[in-house]
C-alpha cells in the first residue's frame, strides 16, 4: 500500500535536501556582508573592571617637576696627603670639627728616610769635592803666579844684558854674534813672560766658571736636601680649611699613595642641596629657578645655584642654594623632595598621569566611545607634564573619557570591547 508523502511548509522547508543549492548560494553573499560591515582594525575583549577609565578635563596646569635632592655641604675640601706612606696614627675621628692646620693623620715612609740619607751623603761628598777642587785651583794659581814673577825677573835681566850688549856692540867692543844671542834671550823671556800672563788670566776665567758652577750644584742639591725634608713634614696629613671632618676612609697599619682620597673637610652651617633631573629638562632648567619642598610642617624655597652641563645615565645635575633662610637640624645627606617650578600656571586641556604612557609615549591613548561599551585607539599629541597631569594639545576635548592604565596586554589593538555590559 503506498504512502502519501505529506510536502514540508515554512521554515520546514528551508532545512529539506531540496533547499541545499540555495544554502550553498547564500554563503558568498553572508562572506560579503560580514565583510563589509566587520569593524576596521583589531578587536579585543577586556574587562571594564580592570581599567581605569578618566575623564579629560580643562583647567589649570602647574607647570612643575618632582625631585630627590639631597643636602651636601656647601664647601668641600678633598683631604689627600702630599706624600705617600703607612698610616700610623690617627688624630682625630669623622665628624670632628677641625681648624686649617690640624694635624688629623700621622704617616711613616722608610723610603723616604733612606731618600734623605743618600741626598745627606750625596751633599757632603759634593762639599768635599768643592773644596778639594778649590784647593788644587788655589795651588795652581800660586804656581802660575809664581812662574810669571820668575818670568819677569828674566826678562829684566835680559833686558839689562841686551842693552849693555846693545852698547857695546855700537862701540866695537863685542861681536855681533853675542849682541844678536843677548837680543833673541830678551825677546823670548819677554814672549814667555807675556804667555805665561795669559794663561794666568785664561786660569782666573776658567777657575771662576768652574767654581760658580760647582756652588751652583752644591745650592741646588741643598735645596733639594731641603724639598726632601719638607717631604718628611708631608708625612703628617693636616686639615687644609676649617670645617667639620667627613668621610676619613683610613685604618691604621694601611697603605697610601700620594694624592688618594682618604677624606674631606666640610663647610659647618652652610649648605645645598643636589638633585639629579631627567636629560629631557636640560633645555629649560636654567639657573634661578625656584623650588620649593616641606620640612617640619613648615614650606621653604630654594634657587637653582648652577646647572652641571654633563649627561650622565640619561640624568644631569643641578645644585639648589636655600632661599631666605634653611631648616633647622639640616644634616649632610638628608633627603629633601622638590617641587621645581618651571613655568607660571596656565589653562590647558589635561589628562591625569598612567602608565599607558610607557606604551605609547604619549602618542595615543584608547578613548571610550559615548555609549561607554568600547574603546578606539585615537592618536594625540601631549605637551608639558607634571607630577599629576598631561597637557593635551591636539586630539581630546574635555569632557571625554579616557583609559590610562597599562596598555602592556593590549598589543596592536584597535578597538576595546568591554565584557559585561
Amino acid at each position: 500500500m503506498d504512502k502519501i508523502i505529506e510536502k514540508k511548509k515554512g521554515i520546514r522547508a528551508a532545512f529539506t535536501r531540496r533547499a541545499l543549492p540555495w544554502w550553498l548560494a547564500m554563503l558568498p553573499l553572508a562572506l560579503v556582508a560580514y565583510l563589509l560591515t566587520r569593524p576596521d582594525g583589531k578587536t579585543l575583549r577586556v574587562e571594564r573592571e580592570s581599567l581605569t577609565v578618566v575623564a579629560v578635563d580643562h583647567g589649570e596646569f602647574n607647570d612643575y617637576i618632582r625631585l630627590n635632592g639631597r643636602v651636601v655641604p656647601m664647601t668641600t675640601v678633598q683631604l689627600s696627603p702630599q706624600e705617600g706612606g703607612t698610616v700610623e696614627r690617627i688624630l682625630v675621628e669623622e665628624g670632628a670639627t677641625v681648624r686649617g692646620g690640624d694635624p688629623i693623620v700621622v704617616l711613616s715612609n722608610d723610603n723616604l728616610d733612606l731618600q734623605i740619607l743618600n741626598a745627606e751623603a750625596s751633599l757632603a761628598e759634593k762639599e768635599n769635592i768643592l773644596r778639594n777642587t778649590m784647593i788644587q785651583m788655589e795651588q795652581q794659581k800660586l804656581a802660575v803666579r809664581q812662574e810669571e814673577m820668575q818670568l819677569a825677573i828674566d826678562v829684566r835681566r835680559n833686558s839689562r844684558a841686551y842693552e849693555q850688549q846693545k852698547a857695546l856692540y855700537a862701540d866695537g867692543l863685542v861681536a855681533r854674534e853675542d849682541y844678536l844671542k843677548a837680543e833673541e834671550d830678551w825677546q823670548l823671556s819677554r814672549g814667555r813672560h807675556e804667555l805665561v800672563r795669559n794663561r794666568a788670566r785664561q786660569d782666573s776665567l776658567y777657575r771662576s766658571v768652574e767654581i760658580e758652577q760647582m756652588r751652583e750644584s752644591l745650592d741646588n742639591m741643598r735645596r733639594n736636601m731641603m724639598m726632601i725634608r719638607r717631604r718628611k713634614d708631608n708625612l703628617i696629613v693636616c686639615a687644609p680649611a676649617d670645617g667639620q671632618l667627613g668621610l676619613l676612609d683610613v685604618v691604621l697599619g694601611q697603605s697610601i699613595t700620594s694624592g688618594a682620597r682618604i677624606g674631606q673637610i666640610n663647610s659647618v652651617g652652610t649648605y645645598k642641596i643636589e638633585a639629579q633631573i631627567d636629560e629631557h629638562y636640560i633645555d629649560r632648567v636654567v639657573p634661578d629657578l625656584e623650588a620649593t619642598f616641606e620640612r617640619g610642617g613648615e614650606t621653604y624655597s630654594a634657587r637653582i645655584r648652577k646647572v652641571y652641563p654633563e649627561v650622565r645615565d640619561g640624568k644631569f645635575r643641578a645644585d639648589f642654594k636655600f632661599d631666605a633662610g634653611q631648616p633647622a637640624h639640616v644634616r649632610s645627606g638628608q633627603t629633601y623632595y622638590l617641587n621645581l617650578q618651571m613655568g607660571q600656571p596656565e589653562q590647558a586641556v589635561i589628562i591625569p598621569r598612567g602608565p599607558f604612557y610607557q606604551q605609547t609615549g604619549g602618542k595615543w591613548i584608547y578613548v571610550l566611545s559615548p555609549d561607554g561599551r568600547r574603546a578606539v585607539r585615537r592618536d594625540i599629541r601631549l605637551g608639558r607634564q607634571n607630577p599629576q597631569y598631561y597637557e593635551v594639545l591636539e586630539g581630546l576635548s574635555p569632557g571625554e573619557q579616557v583609559i590610562t592604565s597599562s596598555y602592556a596586554n593590549y598589543g596592536d589593538c584597535d578597538i576595546l570591547v568591554f565584557s559585561g555590559l
